[in-house]
């Protein structure tokens, strides 16, 4: 769509198809690296003083791109490094999408003044000065502190585009039931929250709550008889739970709260490692790690160090885990810690059977040629 006009695509791939990234990837591929070794590992200054880790550093993700470093004239130069690169493949920085930007103080740039922090696929990149005890530190043996600390949040864009999409689904259920209302609701906050959760975004969850029990709130009043005291109306559909002053259920439904999502850093990925590189160990490991990953199945992949007791296999990013009952609650076993066992989808499935098939054994039947028969007795 073009300005209201649709216009068919006869080659190519449309704009935000599955495959785009990865075609920008193999497009953009070794841009970082020339760019980064452009630069020395080390730069020595007028007083003679060697500086380590001068190279500047490049976070992509598909066309989208950021450049990190301190110093000014670096990023100035990678700017130009970078358009030379893409003018060699065909292609061009889109002007109006690139900008210069310092995280903690403003800066001058073609005689305009620039504003703190970045945004990048949704997030705000900005750094606030802080006192001694909360201050980022140097690193390395002769660690010194900063005087400010970096933070990530959900950009104002991103939340106010929130904000449209849970008010125009309200606007939309203005007279459907409250079930139908908290069921188109939920995959909306909780698939949002999610993308936030590695973040600081505890305040934003919080504010986001506060926002939407105003838009509930008027929904109530929409609804309710003129006659109605609104504290009767809102009790209809409101009531106390385990979100404190209000909980927006009815039989069978509960809205998700954003501050429900609990906050799970990311852990990176090392710059060398691939699934396909056969270090199922390094891979097992981190799956336990990874933020998608419930807690109960996390420990207990801690616990066995990445395999699977059935099969002595390690998992891989893409196994789908179960937890099982080492003792079957059949014969007596606990709903504790140490009777679970994260095995694989297909390895809980044979043990199930065998377990399932001992119990019947158990019980004076017997196994023979892959049938299960119980013996005949005589009187």
């Amino acid at each position: 769509m073009d300005k209201g006009i649709f216009e068919e695509t006869d080659s190519g791939t449309p704009q935000g198809g599955v495959i785009s990234p990865l075609l920008a990837n193999i497009a953009l591929h070794g841009m970082i690296k020339d760019v980064e070794n452009y630069f020395p590992r080390t730069k020595r200054q007028g007083n003679g003083t060697i500086v380590w880790d001068y190279k500047p550093r490049i976070i992509r993700y598909a066309d989208d791109f950021v450049v990190l470093h301190k110093d000014y004239d670096v990023i100035l130069q990678c700017k130009k490094l970078i358009a030379q690169w893409l003018e060699k493949v065909g292609l061009e920085l889109k002007p109006e999408k690139t900008s210069i930007r310092h995280t903690l103080k403003s800066i001058e740039h073609d005689g305009k003044t620039i504003k703190l922090g970045f945004e990048f696929l949704g997030f705000n990149v900005r750094s606030y000065p802080v006192g001694e005890h909360h201050s980022g530190r140097t690193g390395g043996n002769n660690s010194t502190t900063i005087g400010f600390k970096t933070l990530i949040k959900p950009s104002k864009k991103k939340i106010l585009a929130h904000h449209e999409a849970i008010k125009e689904v309200i606007k939309a259920h203005k007279k459907a039931p409250q079930s139908a209302l908290i069921a188109r609701l939920n995959p909306i906050i909780r698939g949002w929250c999610n993308y936030y959760r590695t973040v600081t975004s505890k305040v934003t969850f919080a504010s986001e709550d506060y926002l939407l029990w105003e838009m509930l709130r008027a929904w109530t009043v929409s609804r309710k008889k003129k006659k109605t005291p609104l504290i009767k109306a809102l009790r209809k559909y409101f009531s106390h739970g385990k979100h404190g002053f209000w909980t927006f259920q009815t039989t069978g439904a509960i809205l998700y709260h954003h501050a429900e999502t609990e906050i799970k850093r990311h852990t990176l990925v090392k710059p060398e490692a691939s699934p396909y590189d056969g270090n199922w160990t390094y891979w097992s490991k981190r799956r336990g790690t990874y933020t998608g990953t419930p807690t109960r199945v996390a420990k207990l992949l801690k616990k066995q160090k990445g395999i699977c007791p059935q099969c002595k296999q390690h998992f891989t990013p893409d196994d789908l885990i179960e937890v099982d009952h080492i003792i079957p609650k059949s014969k007596g076993g606990k709903d504790e810690f140490n009777n679970l066992q994260a095995l694989h989808r297909h390895c809980h499935d044979v043990k199930s059977k065998n377990d399932y098939l001992y119990d019947w054994l158990d019980n004076g039947y017997e196994w023979k040629d892959d049938v299960l028969t119980v013996p005949m007795t005589r009187d």
